[in-house]
């Protein structure tokens, strides 16, 4: 009996021609908005008509093809292998053996107990953070924040007082950061950020810079006597199962992948949640209470973090609504089917986390902040309905890092003040790596009572 043909794969469905002027200028400022319109008006599974092989995949369904059960078919996308050139091939970019060795080097930096030992340093650089802010102030938040995660990670990754030197570092990043977002869009896809333009002449000086402050730190931590008790530590000792050591470009590469990762994507996901939980004072208060009600006035500490249930659940609402890794890219790698789509070899796949989130298929009102949603026992939802650290097996190792370090910061400013919004406030986004506000958050600070010492 013969067996019956194979079924032609489905054509997913795609923007008219005349949309696609329109897509691309988009694509560059406003690419999570486009990509979830697309998803509203044509499926969760979209081609454009761009003249390159595009793919828009919004279903969780398909979103599971592509970053589990089929990942291995897949690699990083055009645009994220551009970012290699500035932070190299850390954990976050790296591919196949050389990324499965790393996360083997760099898994026990993020155990349990390491993590435990973190928690002090960050509730003290938090108190110290904000023992400048004053009752009847605006602040801009987002510039606040960034500077309070860029000492949490400074201090954790370097240990000694290294505080020049991590300004000089999160400085040239934001810089990088913004220059990438020019990447975004067709010239990314095209590969024309190499061409010697302004921009790639800046980012080539400052990825040198970069390079000079790096490389120095880890040939004097090589040359110290004593190894230090931070994460550069951990990474200089880490040992494979060969008895092989990370080189200095792999201690380059991935010191500045932490370096990023812990520092802007938790800077932004502390801005969001402080920006909503100013404009619903309902929900503010309630943290507040939780707060004073968990820690009774005291500084808050890793033994808290079971119970602080409300401050979890606003962050989430929060990366829900604003995911800080707002996409994800991939390439094919040979044909790939997923679900009743051919996915042809080479074509670039891209998954919008700010897409699915805000899904009224997947979830209620999806355009309010409700941190209730994540209390009690919450709807069960599709596995990649909600992913803000990315999922499978490269979903980002320090997420519960991020998770208790935001946690912490957040019982920290809850106790202490209450936030307003102001006239002057705006929310202005700006995608580019990570979803960066574009301008300042400015909210107006009140006191609460001091916590006691």
């Amino acid at each position: 009996m013969t067996a019956a043909p194979a079924e032609p794969a489905a054509r997913p469905p795609r923007p008219r021609w005349r949309d696609v002027l329109r897509l691309q200028w988009m694509l560059r400022d406003q690419a999570p908005a486009v990509m979830a319109d697309l998803a509203r008006r044509f499926g969760p599974f979209v081609r454009t008509r761009l003249p390159l092989q595009l793919y828009f995949v919004s279903g969780p369904a398909y979103i599971e093809e592509v970053l589990v059960k089929q990942a291995s078919s897949f690699r990083k996308d055009r645009i994220s292998r551009q970012l290699s050139r500035a932070i190299g091939d850390g954990l976050v970019l790296s591919e196949g053996d050389l990324w499965r060795r790393q996360r083997r080097l760099m898994q026990p930096a993020f155990h349990h107990a390491q993590l435990r030992s973190y928690a002090d340093t960050m509730v003290a650089l938090a108190i110290d953070a904000v023992s400048g802010w004053r009752p009847g102030e605006t602040r801009n938040v987002h510039q606040d924040m960034m500077a309070l995660t860029m000492n949490i990670v400074a201090k954790l990754l370097f240990g000694a007082d290294l505080s020049a030197d991590a300004r000089d570092i999160g400085g040239t990043i934001t810089r990088l950061m913004e220059d990438f977002s020019g990447n975004l869009g067709l010239s990314g896809l095209m590969g024309l950020g190499r061409l010697p333009t302004p921009r790639a002449l800046r980012i080539r000086g400052d990825i040198k810079r970069l390079d000079e402050i790096v490389y120095r730190i880890i040939a004097q931590r090589r040359a110290a006597a004593e190894p230090g008790a931070d994460l550069l530590a951990l990474l200089l000792a880490a040992q494979d199962e060969d008895g092989s050591r990370m080189s200095d470009r792999q201690l380059r590469d991935e010191t500045l992948t932490l370096f990023v990762a812990g520092h802007e994507t938790t800077a932004h996901a502390l801005t969001y949640a402080l920006y909503l939980l100013a404009g619903h004072p309902d929900e503010q208060e309630a943290l507040a209470a939780e707060v004073a009600e968990v820690l009774g006035g005291r500084r808050p500490g890793f033994g808290d973090l079971e119970r602080l249930k409300r401050a979890e659940a606003v962050l989430q609402e929060s990366m829900r609504l604003y995911p800080p890794v707002w996409g994800v890219g991939r390439e094919a790698l040979a044909d790939v089917q997923i679900g009743p789509y051919r996915i042809p070899k080479g074509a670039s796949v891209f998954i919008s986390q700010w897409a699915v989130h805000r899904d009224p298929a997947l979830f209620a009102d999806p355009e309010r902040f409700v941190p209730a949603r994540w209390l009690g026992a919450p709807a069960p939802l599709p596995r990649f309905a909600y992913f803000p650290f990315g999922g499978g097996p490269r979903i980002c190792i320090g997420n519960r890092f991020a998770m208790m370090e935001a946690t912490l910061i957040l019982a920290v400013l809850c106790q202490r003040f209450a936030l307003a919004r102001t006239p002057e406030t705006r929310l202005r986004l700006l995608p580019t790596v990570t979803l960066r506000p574009r301008g300042p958050v400015t909210l107006a600070v009140a006191s609460r009572s001091p916590p006691a010492a």
